[in-house]
This record gives C-alpha cells, sequence and structure tokens, in this order.
C-alpha cells in the first residue's frame, strides 16, 4: 500500500524492517540450530510473497512494465505449483530440490530492480537506460531459472513414476 499510494518513506522502512527481520531470523536459525522444516518452507515463501507483491504494485503503478510482474509471479507460481505436484507423487522435494546459482542470480536481480526504482522514484532519479537493462537481465534471469527448476521436476518426475509393466 505504501507503494501505491506513493509513500516512499514508509515503503523504505517496510522493505527494510522485512529484510532486517529476514535476515535476523535465519542468522538466529542457525547460531541456535534452530532449523524447522515448517521454518525452511516458511523462509523463502516469505521472501518471495514480498518480491511478488512488490513487483505487482510497482506494475500497478506503471513504474514497471506489467509484463516482467506477470512473467516473475508466474514463474514463482508455476515453480511453487509443480513443488506440490511432486510432492504429490510422493517425491521429498526438501531433500531433493536446491536453490541453483541462477535462481540465486535471479532474486539477486530482482532486489536490485526494485530497489533502482524505489531510488528512482524516492530521489527523482532517472535513467532509462539502466532500468531497460536492469529490466531485460530480470527476466532474462526469470525465464532460465524457470527452465531450469522446470526441468529439474520433470527429472525427479520420470526418476519416481512406477516403471511399466
Amino acid at each position: 500500500m505504501a507503494y501505491i499510494s506513493e509513500n516512499f518513506t514508509l515503503a523504505w522502512i517496510l522493505f527494510l524492517v522485512a529484510g532486517l527481520t529476514d535476515a535476523l531470523d535465519g542468522f538466529l536459525a542457525r547460531i541456535w540450530n534452530q532449523r524447522t522444516q515448517l521454518g525452511a518452507m516458511l523462509d523463502p515463501l516469505a521472501d518471495k510473497a514480498l518480491l511478488v507483491t512488490t513487483f505487482i504494485c510497482l506494475a500497478v503503478k506503471g513504474w514497471l512494465p506489467a509484463w516482467v510482474a506477470v512473467l516473475v509471479v508466474s514463474r514463482d507460481a508455476i515453480i511453487i505449483g509443480g513443488l506440490s505436484v511432486l510432492n504429490f507423487w510422493g517425491v521429498d522435494v526438501r531433500s531433493r530440490i536446491r536453490p541453483i546459482w541462477i535462481s540465486k542470480f535471479n532474486t539477486v536481480a530482482q532486489i536490485f530492480l526494485v530497489f533502482f526504482v524505489m531510488v528512482s522514484r524516492t530521489f527523482g532519479f532517472d535513467s532509462p537506460l539502466f532500468l531497460f537493462f536492469l529490466v531485460w537481465l530480470t527476466a532474462l534471469t526469470t525465464i532460465l531459472s524457470g527452465i531450469a527448476y522446470v526441468r529439474r521436476g520433470f527429472e525427479l518426475f520420470a526418476e519416481n513414476s512406477p516403471e511399466p509393466k
């Protein structure tokens, strides 16, 4: 809502608090060896929810092309849907699927794009060429990481399919 109402101070504060509490939570879980299966599922979902919501808000305001928000949301929906199907078929997705380098790079690109748009809007800094570059970098890494996860999902599905008789 802070984006929609163009309350940039509140948007920065909320983004900062979300990032810091996420980092603190992960840090404390590692130090105190308090990792749980629920936490392992909820933490990345919360991170994705923050980014997806942010992309939607920035697209609604016209600060990002709507197709980029659709691409980011669609990739995450496909991955979550695929993981759900694999889990339904009895695949232990927690132990069999790990984040890959392109996905990590994609997350960095998404965060950097959001950060750049927030800086641009807050301080009136305008760099259409750099924004163009970041949008396409984010789109490319979103597509590549989505393809990589879909391929991995099909591999796991094939490995766990019953043998024909």
